[in-house]
């Protein structure tokens, strides 16, 4: 099938890519030129695993181009999907529908009859109507609109196309259902399941999902401080609890609270679509609430592994972006963590293997190391904020050598507390029994 693809950034070029690996033919279209003209040199404006050699080997497929111009990009496809940002924004926390609304008024002009509209954003419930709406106040009425979230990890994100534990498509006409079921055809062979449910329904759904797990991650943060209290130890509470198959082992893992592009906003969302309709969310506020002052505990975390004092220490950090395998900034623990850092006094020495570039941009006032090694060098504390699988192996007693205060605070409880108690290091992890003294 030929697809249109609006938009360019995350959700739209893994997506944009994958269809076009499954065989169809697929022109992502954006207003950026700098990055469509990256993309035509095969310079991605992301950093995710295996997504270069995907767009460079469809691209050179020819089922995969790149352009800023719409008209071209719609001319025959069979559907158009928007995958433009849907920040939240400032202040209120609703999620900021301009793109997407500024795409559909674009769209109005160049579409042809039959087509079908696909939301790929993370979209409030109700916005397929008001795509529907506005398409009608420009002149359009032979189109379909429908609603197919997004649920890619970054860092997984070709792997979660290619084997999603659910495809969701909201449509409310045959049409719209019949050319996403050919779209998503090739997954069927890895019986993939699909759900046709009503638009609405859809959009509500990936919004769910998200504040879901956002509250299985808050609740095993209140519980990794239980353990500190009693002196149990939440890795081992984490597993009692996650074989339970109610419950399962995914999002059971200590630590200073979520971020990235899609928890922190679409739990502000489904809080303003809950409170536009009345009806109050209390599980949902107080998960972002307790994530919020999470970010903060892990600040006086990382003080009291000094003595309760940061001033005129100098702290390395190892890991920035928001998770690993992804160079995304946005929300990461890291900000408010290092910001606080900052403002206490201390010197920050930061290494992330990947998002040096996009970290540049946020801190100022922080050295940036070229290595783990480097960044501990001298330092009073070491502190792992994001799990990178390099990070899983350090040398311990060499990092001792280096590291003038002998701290390891391990916010991801990447290290046993005896193997860094061998190694010379006082160990301050998450939820792992009574902090050392």
């Amino acid at each position: 099938m030929r697809i249109a693809m609006i938009g360019t950034g995350y959700v739209g070029l893994v997506s944009g890519a994958c269809f076009a690996d499954f065989g169809h033919r697929v022109t992502c279209v954006d207003k950026d030129k700098a990055k469509i003209d990256g993309l035509n040199e095969g310079v991605m404006p992301i950093w995710e695993p295996g997504l270069e050699a995907l767009v460079k080997a469809n691209a050179q497929r020819g089922r995969l181009t790149f352009t800023t111009d719409l008209p071209s990009a719609v001319e025959n496809a069979e559907a158009v999907f928007i995958a433009v940002g849907t920040p939240a924004r400032r202040g209120d926390g609703h999620a900021d529908l301009t793109f997407v609304f500024d795409a559909v008024r674009e769209l109005a002009k160049v579409i042809k009859p039959g087509t079908v509209v696909v939301t790929k954003s993370t979209v409030p419930v109700g916005t397929g109507d008001q795509i529907e709406k506005i398409l009608r106040e420009e002149g359009v009425t032979d189109v379909s609109v429908a609603s197919n979230p997004e649920f890619l990890r970054e860092g997984a994100a070709i792997a979660d196309f290619k084997h999603p534990d659910r495809i969701v498509v909201g449509a409310d006409d045959d049409r719209a259902q019949d050319v996403l079921r050919e779209i998503y055809r090739p997954l069927f062979l890895n019986r993939a399941p699909i759900l046709i449910t009503g638009r609405r329904t859809a959009e509500l759904t990936k919004y769910a999902a998200n504040a879901f797990l956002a509250v299985k991650i808050s609740f095993i943060n209140e519980i990794a401080d239980l353990c500190e209290a009693v002196d149990a130890d939440v890795q081992d509470v984490a597993r009692g609890i996650g074989l339970d198959n109610r419950i399962g082992p995914k999002f059971l893992h200590a630590g200073p609270g979520y971020g990235g592009s899609c928890f922190p906003k679409d739990t502000l969302a489904l809080l303003q679509t809950a409170e536009k309709a009345g009806v109050d969310q209390r599980i949902v506020r107080t998960t972002v609430a307790v994530n919020d002052d999470r970010k903060n505990s892990m600040v006086e975390r990382v003080a009291r592994a000094l003595g309760g004092d940061v001033s005129g220490k100098k702290i390395a950090v190892l890991g920035l972006a928001f998770k690993p395998n992804t160079d995304d900034m946005r929300d990461a623990p890291s900000i408010p963590i290092v910001n606080a850092l900052v403002e206490r006094g201390a010197k920050v020495s930061a290494f992330d293997p990947v998002a040096r570039e996009q970290a540049e941009k946020i801190f100022t006032r922080i050295e940036f190391a070229n290595s783990a090694e480097e960044a501990a060098a001298d330092a009073d504390a070491l502190v792992i904020v994001t799990e990178w699988d390099e990070f899983r192996a350090l040398d311990l007693e060499k990092i001792a050598e280096i590291l003038r205060g002998k701290v390891l605070v391990d916010l991801r409880n990447v290290y046993d507390p005896a193997e860094a108690g061998e190694a010379g290091l006082r160990y301050y992890g998450v939820g792992r029994g009574r902090p050392a003294s």
